[in-house]
């Protein structure tokens, strides 16, 4: 538990019926189950005592790494698939708001009435300084703002965020297909120049900080007016401010190791490749010589760069750490891919729905569980680390689940409405960019439960 506690706390395209979700996409709900239950072992690390060296797996294979990568692999592989089906730019963020925001607000406030102070999952920093850490995190961008996460684990969302905001610039610049390219780049970034991107040349102390906190918040807020309006002109302001804003952090303020920033990038874009590669919007040339590229390129610089101070950054234990974690997440992924038409597990794809809250959730109930262990004997045998396990785990289910229900899906739907409500009082002044005919699209990007949030290690 010491150990833990160090880490880083519809329809196809124009009148087609399309197969149902559960069927189309029950291999992505299965594959963001794996990744959660990498993520939630991980922190726990239970598990790792019960077997002789186990607790030398860390060391070889990061499971945190591993549930990360992959989780970016699903998120690129349907994210900006689900902004073209819909042509909506509008819509597409009311509904990453309504489903992202919920769930870590309810994890904050809870966890703040909830833990004593001893226990907190919540950062000090948040408690010393509320409303930066209030404006940062409600641009989630805070990881690369120089803020601390309110919570660890949503240092993963701000690289989501910043995803959305470059795949909302190149949509709007119509750029939007140029995947492989841009994938390729920003692998051959990582491997070139992995140990030299700038970390934090901008917040260098607190005044700097709220400078840059508040100057984030000013260009969101325009941004987001502007893309609210749905004016074509303004949403491609909009969408440049965003991807402007995006770019200019990852070059010069990331707070992680260079070449494990562009290296989440260059993932994420090559999951949209093989989505295009998947639905014939690209040839399997150039397609699979840029995902082979990206997989390699990130196998190598983990061996070229994860050493020494580096180390601190990823927060990983050793070079093989992080490459072996990282081929093993592609090949997880591309297993997962090839055996897509095949029906998987329902528990399985039923833990990939409730991944996000099992994402945001579990590090508060591993906190909560120190609290009310404190003063009794350590738990060292096997059969009752088992039985903590179970425990743990059975907990962490119900309140996930519990959390997905009451919490998720209720807000998902009302984000649906007032959109509803938002379009027929302020409709958009030219129809929305139409589907391809022919191409199966995947689930609405308003916060359906087929669309992936990001989980990872904190």
């Amino acid at each position: 538990m010491e150990c833990a506690s160090r880490r880083r706390t519809g329809r196809t395209a124009e009148g087609a019926p399309a197969a149902p979700a559960s069927s189309r996409l029950g291999w992505l709900d299965a594959l963001r189950g794996m990744a959660a239950l990498a993520v939630a072992v991980y922190h726990l690390a239970l598990p790792f005592h019960w077997v002789p060296g186990g607790t030398k797996v860390p060391h070889y294979l990061d499971p945190g790494i591993f549930g990360v990568m992959l989780f970016f692999l699903v998120s690129g592989y349907i994210i900006p698939a689900s902004l073209e089906r819909r042509g909506d730019v509008r819509g597409f963020w009311a509904g990453r708001f309504f489903r992202i925001f919920p769930v870590v607000i309810l994890t904050v406030v809870g966890s703040v009435l909830i833990l004593p102070r001893q226990h907190s999952v919540v950062q000090a920093f948040a408690f010393d300084h509320p409303l930066l850490s209030f404006a940062a995190g409600g641009t989630m961008l805070q990881d690369m703002l120089g803020v601390p996460n309110v919570v660890g684990v949503m240092w993963t969302l701000t690289y989501e965020m910043i995803f959305y905001y470059f795949v909302t610039a190149l949509f709007v610049m119509g750029w939007h297909r140029k995947s492989a390219p841009i994938a390729i780049g920003f692998a051959a970034f990582a491997l070139v120049l992995g140990s030299w991107l700038a970390l934090g040349t901008i917040s260098t102390d607190l005044a700097s900080i709220r400078h840059l906190v508040a100057a984030a918040c000013i260009v969101v807020l325009m941004a987001m007016a502007c893309i609210f309006t749905a004016r074509p002109d303004l949403v491609r302001w909009g969408g440049l401010l965003l991807g402007g804003l995006g770019l200019t952090l990852v070059l010069l303020n990331s707070r992680s190791a260079g070449f494990e920033t562009m290296m989440i990038f260059a993932t994420m874009f090559a999951g949209t490749v093989l989505y295009r590669l998947e639905h014939g919007q690209i040839e399997r040339v150039p397609a699979i010589p840029c995902c082979a590229f990206v997989a390699v390129s990130g196998v190598t610089v983990g061996y070229l760069y994860n050493r020494g101070p580096a180390l601190g950054k990823t927060w990983t234990e050793s070079w093989m750490s992080f490459s072996f974690a990282y081929a093993a997440a592609w090949a997880v992924f591309v297993i997962g891919m090839l055996l897509r038409k095949r029906r998987f597990p329902r528990w399985l794809s039923w833990l990939g729905s409730i991944s996000y809250s099992v994402y945001l959730l579990h590090n508060p109930l591993i906190h909560g569980m120190d609290w009310l262990l404190e003063g009794h004997a350590p738990i060292v045998g096997w059969k009752d680390r088992g039985i903590q396990f179970v425990a743990f785990s059975a907990a962490l289910l119900v309140v996930s689940y519990l959390s997905y229900r009451l919490v998720e899906i209720p807000f998902q739907n009302l984000g649906r409405k007032v959109m509803k409500a938002v379009n027929r009082r302020f409709p958009a002044p030219v129809a929305p960019q139409p589907a391809i005919v022919g191409q199966a699209q995947p689930a609405a990007a308003d916060g359906s439960a087929a669309e992936p949030v990001l989980s990872g290690r904190d």
